[in-house]
């Protein structure tokens, strides 16, 4: 699933492609993924793509008169094509633009979701998201409160969206890493040393992986012509069996919050 750095890759991506274009005709191939057809159409039709943000991982476009929210699940992802280029089972959603390009959606699992809100929404309640955690909100003020109470492991805790937001399993095994954490640990028994690691490695690691244009792992990949480098940057991620780059003892695999997990056994204190 893409995550926060993937869907911000994404975001500017298209900002810098479809900036101001107008939307001049949909084809919706698969309702459910924009829910009421007719209300969908009928809102975006004549639009224009006025300003870009990201929220958590969900993609959101300022058009003239609505917000357009689109989330991109497990498969999710746009293209940005000419209408004589041949499309394929996968592509659900066509808006055809001002400028003769064709932008795409195209969803394998058809998971994906797109929503219509008015301008009015305030969109930082979107869904009841978390903190976003490259924000000055995300602090140990914010977080050491939370993780006091919860009975979860503190990668249970980074993953969930309503505590922050668009953090996903890539980075949770990253930023445990750098904070020198067992993913399997009690959130509840972390000191304000440690979670303050976990802020400052969430911050910095994200930033890199934006630096880098996401990861490209299966199901993010250059779909907009970009492709992802912070894979070549992990220190855990997918490397079972490898040397830790640190302490050379080698990387382990588990399960945690019903995720595939890695850790360094020897760099990440073991499970309180």
């Amino acid at each position: 699933m893409p995550e926060l750095p993937e869907v911000e890759t994404v975001l500017r991506t298209l900002e810098n492609r479809i900036k101001d274009q107008e939307i001049v005709n949909i084809n919706i191939l698969y309702e459910p993924i924009v829910g009421n057809k007719d209300l969908f159409v009928n809102s975006l039709l004549h639009q224009h793509f006025r300003d870009f943000y990201r929220r958590g991982k969900y993609l959101i476009f300022k058009m003239d008169d609505v917000y357009f929210v689109s989330h991109l699940r497990m498969e999710g992802k746009y293209y940005i094509q000419k209408p004589d280029e041949p499309t394929n089972k996968h592509n659900h959603i066509i808006f055809t633009l001002s400028n003769g390009m064709e932008l795409r959606y195209n969803d394998t699992r058809k998971f994906g979701r797109m929503e219509i809100y008015p301008l009015s929404t305030d969109l930082n309640y979107l869904h009841n998201l978390g903190v976003e955690p490259l924000s000055d909100k995300f602090n140990l003020e914010y977080l050491k409160p939370i993780l006091n109470k919860s009975s979860h492991s503190i990668k249970q805790d980074l993953l969930d969206q309503h505590i922050i937001a668009g953090i996903g399993n890539i980075y949770a095994d990253e930023i445990c890493f750098y904070a020198k954490i067992n993913p399997a640990c009690k959130s509840k028994n972390l000191d304000d040393k440690t979670i303050n690691l976990l802020v400052e490695g969430t911050k910095e690691i994200l930033q890199q992986a934006i630096k880098a244009g996401g990861t490209t792992i299966r199901s993010y990949t250059s779909s907009l012509g970009v492709t992802g480098r912070f894979q070549l940057s992990c220190k855990v991620h997918q490397k079972e069996n490898q040397p830790c780059d640190i302490c050379g003892s080698i990387i382990k695999k588990t399960v945690v919050a019903g995720r595939g997990t890695y850790y360094c056994p020897s760099c990440q204190k073991e499970e309180i």
